[in-house]
């Protein structure tokens, strides 16, 4: 059985210290230059972007270089050489190298998670668990990898003896979201070199020095130059140029589903000397519903909600954005859901007490803040609606209620601290309200009815559906991970069958004798 890494205790005294003394040490060495790196090469630009501390914006906390499309060339033609070797590279020594880099990455679970309080503007708590996830990954796909090895297949005795198995794809674009810096991008990196492929890297610029730093952890513990090749640039230009480019064989992103679709545009093209068809791994968000009955305890349901809506300022693909409530509790709810809601500390998440802190840069500070002006002319607000980006790009936990099912808010991912709710009267109109989507990634029930829960398994159109829990935070190896519609591709990460998206089929067949 898989054991999936344990997150941290912050009522311990030396968990506290560990961590606050990496805080200061970060602090201490901020404003450094983060090269590209493929194979052997660090390359140095006079083109340099500089990543800001979300908290506070003129805090530089390092400047990545950027990437042009003669430094892609470069690095995919050191990747197409490094995979000869690579692919054919034992497996049991490719799982004891993942295993290894888990346990480094383990030992230095306060580093990377103090990071990204400063670097992505997560809370400790937030923090901790995207390290723990990504050291599951590690650990997974590690003993994952093994399995797929060992497929059998039907033998015609003293006639044929017949082989299957899984070989890599090629060289692969590997293109990574900010807002789980490290524990996707292990986890989209590891799925794809585990398998024999090799890859070229282009992770969000608002949380590249996270990259980085992953980056270097790997080599440290022994992967080889040009398996991983890590470019930052500007994605309208060089994820463009990646997606394009006839030696990829395939792209694994995640992102926003405007991203997603034109990636898929263009992957589906089969450009000047490429010879084959790429494949496209995409999780793409969501506008994720939970479904409250009349039968729960009120004060519970208000306390998952507001965790599963205002975790990391709802910047999360599985955030839950939209609510429904049946009608005989809908009023008292909403009390609760106030209330909790004003509770809430939000701030700088350098404050381990801290639950709620900023929005990832000024332009999903400007795209929020629309949707609440929006909000606040068409609709009821119960609770916040406040926003300022004099020092940090802060949002206000924000709930509007009577929100019609065709209103923006319900039907637009906005990815923020947005929550948007309204009432139903039988299972039946609720499960059809959240189906009024475009996306179906994560969805919920809180209830105790067991004929109510049964109706939303068989008709609620979700890849991960969560009944009496939070709607975000799938465990690697328990919950894989994927959606459908628009959505995504249903990649299922963290689960069996996730690694197969980065191989295809082999059949050798060798002839033994004649066929009595």
């Amino acid at each position: 059985m898989f054991n999936f890494e344990k997150l941290s205790n912050f009522n311990n005294k030396d968990t506290i210290t560990n961590y606050e003394n990496e805080l200061k040490l970060w602090e201490s060495q901020l404003g450094k230059n983060y090269p590209l790196k493929y194979g052997h090469e660090i390359v140095s630009k006079k083109i340099k972007i500089p990543s800001l501390n979300p908290s506070n914006h003129k805090q530089i906390i390092g400047y990545l270089d950027a990437a042009d499309t003669k430094d892609i060339d470069n690095a995919i033609k050191v990747a197409k050489n490094t995979f000869l070797k690579w692919r054919s590279f034992d497996t049991d020594k490719k799982s004891n190298l993942f295993l290894k880099i888990a346990e480094k990455l383990k030992n230095k679970k306060y580093k990377f998670a103090s990071l990204m309080t400063l670097e992505a503007g997560k809370s400790w708590i937030e923090a901790d668990a995207d390290v723990a996830e990504a050291i599951d990954f590690l650990k997974y796909y590690s003993k994952q990898i093994k399995s797929i090895s060992q497929i059998k297949v039907g033998q015609i005795e003293n006639f044929e003896h017949n082989e299957f198995r899984y070989i890599p794809l090629g060289v692969g674009a590997i293109i990574t979201p900010w807002n789980f810096p490290l524990a996707i991008l292990v986890g989209m990196i590891v799925s794809a070199i585990i398998t024999g492929n090799t890859v070229i890297v282009k992770p969000a610029m608002t949380t590249g020095v996270i990259a980085h730093e992953f980056y270097d952890l790997m080599f440290e513990c022994g992967l080889p130059a040009g398996v991983v090749n890590l470019c930052y640039g500007d994605g309208p230009e060089i994820g463009k140029y990646l997606v394009k480019h006839p030696e990829i064989s395939f792209v694994s992103f995640t992102g926003s589903k405007k991203v997603g679709l034109e990636i898929f545009h263009n992957a589906a093209k089969v450009y000047e000397n490429q010879r084959h068809l790429k494949k496209v791994i995409a999780e793409m968000g969501g506008k994720d519903a939970i479904i409250a009955d009349q039968d729960i305890d009120l004060d519970w349901a208000a306390d998952i909600i507001v965790k599963s809506a205002f975790g990391f300022s709802g910047q999360k693909c599985s955030a839950c954005s939209r609510l429904y409530i049946h009608e005989n509790v809908y009023d008292d709810l909403l009390i609760k859901l106030k209330s909790t809601t004003e509770k809430l500390v939000i701030g700088d998440p350098k404050n381990r007490n801290t639950f709620m802190g900023p929005l990832n840069d000024i332009n999903a500070f400007n795209k929020v803040s629309k949707y609440i002006l929006y909000g606040k002319k068409h609709n009821k607000i119960l609770v916040g609606g406040n926003f300022e980006n004099s020092k940090g790009y802060f949002v206000s936990p924000t709930i509007f209620f009577d929100v019609k099912n065709d209103s923006l808010l319900m039907q637009e991912e906005i990815f923020g601290p947005v929550l948007s709710v309204n009432k139903f009267k039988t299972i039946e109109e609720a499960v059809s309200l959240c189906n009024d989507s475009e996306y179906g990634l994560t969805g919920g029930i809180l209830s105790n009815n067991e004929f109510n829960i049964n109706y939303v398994k068989e008709n609620f159109q979700v890849g991960n559906l969560y009944i009496n829990r939070k709607c975000t935070g799938a465990i690697v190896g328990y919950q894989p991970f994927g959606g459908f519609k628009l959505s995504g591709t249903d990649s299922k990460a963290g689960g069996p069958n996730h690694l197969l998206l980065f191989v295809q089929g082999q059949t050798i067949t060798t002839r033994k004798g004649d066929l009595d």
